[in-house]
């Protein structure tokens, strides 16, 4: 996921940070509000990391945050299972 869309999604990916980095507070991830020298100062604050350690962690951790949230594109493969309820009942047509 790029930085404009981690930004744009901080709210909903607050909690994926706070599981990643258990120091940082509520009222960090508050102020760092999706900006990523913001957050990148704190974790160097609260981890002692210099600022390469702190943004290679950053970036590391958004290319593992999914990029959308379940409830953004509602289950194209769920979807598709349904073929399979047609089709059988195409088998029951003698």
């Amino acid at each position: 996921m790029n930085w404009d869309q981690i930004e744009g999604k901080w709210k909903q990916l607050k909690g994926s940070a706070k599981q990643k980095w258990s120091k940082l507070t509520d009222d960090d991830l508050t102020f760092i509000s999706g900006s990523k020298d913001k957050f990148v100062g704190k974790l160097q604050e609260r981890y002692g990391l210099n600022k390469e350690q702190a943004q290679n962690q950053i970036e590391e951790w958004g290319r593992t945050v999914p990029s959308t949230e379940p409830g953004d594109h509602p289950g194209k493969k769920e979807s598709g299972s349904g073929t399979g309820a047609g089709a059988s009942a195409g088998k029951g047509n003698r």
